[in-house]
């Protein structure tokens, strides 16, 4: 009678894991009917166009297929199991095989399922271009500047992604009122996009001498990096719609740094963006990084816009935060680093500024991403 018992515990367990992965399963379920629909409208000789599609759709099913054949199979060994606990001299080992095939049924619902149904990022393989603008705060909001952005050149070097400080607008006092740089690499944009926003940081500035903390900000915003290659490809732009004006750069103070007309004005007409390069001698070279940070402009407006349409079509839309909104909160006197989105806080704030302690929150934010487009496909298939 107790080993009975122990079994429909077991049993029990086994319906609250099926419970608990119901949505899941129904999606899967349903794709899985999908596939065998399809298979089932192949023609013998498989020689039309109709024919071709289908294939590469069960071509591109396989995994899921596999994945709910191992479903299937760890299910019914874990029934199997449960026939054994009322065998005093076998209990202990199904036990223990309960537990490794219960938790072999959680990885499945909460890793490998996800991880397949959840479609790979279009812009994985696109680098990052990064802007950086001191807000409110003054003096100390440019100061901010610069150690965030040495906390980002440390990450790109952790990360092994190439950085290039495309232009950099110092002040007497010591700060960088803006400054723009080029990430290169695979994931790059992937992980900087996470970073845009407002940041926020809330310490004693070295000047104050009653010891007052201040509030400054820095905005940050992160574009795509479109190679030149991509842009027709994308077909991102025209000339027809763009206007190019050239004239003589200028530095600090209204001082020309040269007497030629090197410096170089994009506007796209149709949306009313507008580059300005001045930053080399050439005014060929800042003819072309204007144009890559146009196309960056536009390839981030499309990727919104297409978000947007995807998202406006579910009753559930998933809120992003805007640039308005601060998105994170460095505190030196607490050592603390907040980010607002998820509401992770983490007492490691020197770790967070060399670079290392930012991988935490991105991990943080890439896994709450994916559990939120996870959540978008079930409500699709509902």
């Amino acid at each position: 009678m107790l080993f009975s018992l122990g079994r429909r515990c077991f049993s029990t367990a086994l319906q609250q894991i099926e419970k608990d992965g119901a949505r899941l399963l129904r999606v899967v379920k349903r794709r899985i009917d999908d596939r065998v629909a399809l298979t089932s409208q192949l023609t013998e000789t498989m020689s039309t166009p109709e024919d071709v599609a289908r294939l590469k759709k069960l071509k591109e099913s396989e995994p899921l297929q596999e994945l709910w054949d191992k479903w299937i199979h760890t299910r019914e060994a874990l029934r199997e199991t449960t026939t054994l606990l009322d065998d005093p001299d076998l209990r202990s080992m199904a036990s223990e095989d309960y537990d490794m095939l219960s938790q072999a049924m959680q990885d499945m619902l909460t890793t490998e399922f996800p991880r397949i149904l959840v479609p790979p990022s279009r812009t994985s393989h696109l680098s990052a271009l990064v802007e950086l603008k001191s807000g409110v705060g003054g003096s100390e909001a440019s100061l901010f500047l610069g150690d965030m952005l040495r906390m980002y050149l440390r990450l790109a070097q952790a990360s092994r992604w190439k950085a290039n400080i495309v232009s950099q607008n110092n002040l007497d006092s010591g700060g960088i009122k803006d400054a723009v740089v080029e990430f290169k690499g695979v994931g790059a944009y992937d992980s900087f996009s996470l970073e845009t926003g407002v940041h926020r940081v809330q310490r004693v500035p070295a000047t104050e001498q009653s010891g007052r903390t201040h509030t400054s900000t820095v905005a940050v915003v992160v574009l795509p990096l479109v190679e030149e290659s991509e842009v027709q490809k994308e077909e991102l732009y025209s000339m027809s719609d763009i206007k190019i004006e050239v004239m003589r750069a200028r530095g600090a103070g209204g001082q020309h740094v040269n007497k030629t007309e090197s410096a170089v004005r994009l506007t796209h007409i149709p949306t009313g963006i507008t580059v300005a390069m001045q930053d080399e001698r050439s005014q060929h070279t800042n003819r072309r990084r204007a144009f890559q940070v146009l196309a960056s402009r536009l390839m981030e407006v499309k990727l919104a816009r297409e978000m947007e349409e995807r998202r406006a079509s579910r009753r559930n839309l998933v809120q992003s935060a805007d640039r308005s909104d601060k998105i994170r909160t460095y505190n030196y006197a607490q050592e603390r680093v907040t980010d607002h989105r998820i509401g992770l806080s983490l007492m490691n704030l020197t770790s967070v500024m060399e670079g290392d302690g930012l991988q935490d929150f991105l991990i943080a934010l890439q896994k709450d991403h994916e559990e939120s487009q996870m959540e978008d496909i079930l409500q699709d298939d509902k």
